[in-house]
């Protein structure tokens, strides 16, 4: 990030921070009204077929775009990432790319995993064991967890298309326990939507159905720049 984005951190850190949430664009993200903010989270399927070409064409995007930090996560669709991390990581210059991974921006800690329970394509695994395992890895203290996978048990955040709630209990276990500020996810397009819980909001921030037509905007939530601070806000941008 250059010296003005520094800059704007650094006066972020006075006032709230305004995170703007998008997940599952497949390669439709310049079709998306992207509105202002201080961080842009995507949270995974930002490509079609998963391609070195579409994760270079998408950091181009990124890097169009104004928000002074920006932080991406894979997903299911996006098999660079698992088949080829080095290189595709490598392409991603204008976002932080997490992977079973934390960055601190706006002095607010961020973790990303891109896992989510069995299915087809990419970073999935059996429920269980190993769905455990990699969210035991998700530290104490975080303020923003983003996976690709929702948790279950949230509403209809994780309501698929033939009506069964296919997120992870264990995903929602760990989120119980660590009660972060936000959760952010995507993966179930139907899911689209936010959920205040007692400690944590929730939002399933995926933009496209389940035709693959962008069909919902862009989650804008507010946050404290320090964790210390009351008074959480969200909105959706409507």
């Amino acid at each position: 990030m250059g010296d003005n984005c520094h800059m704007n951190i650094a006066e972020s850190l006075k006032r709230d921070v305004t995170v703007v949430v998008m997940s599952d664009t497949h390669g439709r993200h310049r079709q998306i009204e992207v509105p202002e903010g201080d961080l842009l989270i995507h949270c995974g399927d930002i490509t079609g077929h998963g391609t070195a070409a579409e994760v270079t064409e998408f950091n181009e995007w990124l890097g169009s775009l104004p928000h002074a930090a920006k932080v991406i996560i894979a997903g299911n669709h996006d098999e660079a990432f698992e088949y080829e991390p080095e290189r595709a990581r490598a392409l991603i210059t204008n976002a932080t790319y997490l992977e079973d991974s934390e960055v601190t921006l706006f002095g607010l800690r961020i973790y990303g995993s891109p896992w989510q329970p069995e299915k087809q394509w990419h970073f999935h695994l059996p429920r269980g064991e190993a769905l455990r395992a990699k969210w035991a890895l998700i530290p104490a203290g975080i303020d923003i967890l983003v996976t690709h996978s929702p948790p279950t048990d949230v509403g209809n955040l994780d309501l698929d298309f033939s009506g069964r709630h296919s997120g992870c209990a264990d995903l929602k276990a760990a989120v119980d326990r660590l009660q972060p500020r936000l959760h952010l996810f995507g993966h179930i397009h139907e899911g689209y939507g936010i959920l205040r819980g007692p400690n944590t909001i929730f939002a399933n921030a995926s933009v496209l159905d389940r035709s693959y037509q962008v069909a919902n905007r862009c989650v804008v939530l507010r946050i404290p720049a320090k964790r210390q601070q009351d008074g959480l806000r969200e909105h959706a941008d409507d």
